[in-house]
């Protein structure tokens, strides 16, 4: 289990940085590859030109021997690609074709392991948490938006850009009115399931519908259909729920009920017949993020 503490030395241990990087904050931290956090600030997400130098300037100042980043995206992941590390297109003001790792690694002159918020999740879960010790894992975030992270044989999943399974399309409810609140697609599971969605289509936050049972059995039928698909698609060990949205403990039964309903028996394993530990609540207390580029960072620097 990780340890999560504050102001304390390893000089023994390698120290290896985590940047969390977030659309409306960055959050920063120093620690050892065992998931030990010694140290961690966080900083609003402003115009570039002013964060990634105060940030570059934390980071030297506790002589970190590498750096793994999570960052918001879209963003390129691929290190052979010409714009490797580039936030690519995005509503946040200067940061649209921004060269972030390039800027960073120009700063810190370390191992840099650069990868998407949600991968570094995944990784963080696989780690330290929920699917500590496991190969095969999707992590899913249910909240302002809705992101995946997949882990197979133990390397996160990219490919042609990196998995963008919030936006796999689901079959939308006959009575579900709600205009999609994907600006792309009208059926997709983040149009449909996000907190947004909820709160348009209810006209109160999720965290304010906990008794209303009809929000929930839709909510459910939504992220049942997305996770049998997955389960199809990447085989996991385990799939991991997070984010906002999935504080709602009383989805849990009904997503699993329905993702097993979904699935009919194809998929035939003693993991899905008990899908109380199959389908699983996130179990790094909200630091899988930070854990998850205390991860990337090591093995950066094992690479080195």
């Amino acid at each position: 289990m990780a340890l999560i503490q504050s102001g304390i030395e390893s000089a023994s241990a390698p120290r290896i940085g985590a940047l969390e990087a977030g659309g409306t904050k960055m959050v920063l931290a120093v620690g050892t590859a065992d998931g030990e956090i010694m140290e961690r600030a966080e900083i609003p997400t402003t115009l570039p030109e002013e964060c990634v130098p105060h940030m570059i300037g934390w980071f030297h100042a506790r002589k970190v021997d590498a750096l793994g980043v999570g960052a918001f995206g879209p963003t390129r992941v691929n290190p052979e690609a010409a714009d490797f590390g580039y936030v690519l297109d995005t509503p946040k003001p200067g940061w649209k074709g921004y060269d972030f790792y390039g800027e960073l690694k120009k700063g810190l002159d370390v191992p840099i392991g650069y990868d998407t918020d949600v991968n570094v999740a995944c990784l963080g879960e696989a780690r330290f948490g929920a699917a500590q010790g496991l190969t095969h894992v999707v992590y899913i975030t249910v909240g302002t938006g809705i992101g995946a992270g997949v882990l197979v044989d133990g390397k996160l999943l990219h490919g042609l850009l990196h998995p963008e399974a919030g936006h796999m399309l689901v079959a939308r409810q006959p009575e579900d009115e709600l205009q999609s609140v994907c600006p792309y697609h009208l059926s997709c599971l983040e149009g449909l399931a996000s907190g947004p969605a909820i709160e348009a289509r209810w006209g109160e936050p999720a965290n304010a519908l906990a008794d209303r049972v009809e929000v929930w059995e839709l909510e459910s039928d939504y992220l049942a259909q997305a996770i049998a698909n997955y389960v199809l698609c990447y085989s996991p060990q385990r799939i991991v729920l997070g984010g906002g949205v999935m504080k709602q403990s009383q989805l849990f039964p009904l997503v699993r009920a329905k993702a097993l309903k979904n699935l009919n028996g194809y998929i035939s394993t003693n993991d899905l017949g008990s899908m109380e530990s199959y389908i699983i609540e996130a179990g790094c207390g909200g630091n899988q993020g930070i854990l998850g580029c205390l991860e990337l960072g090591r093995r950066v620097l094992c690479r080195s």
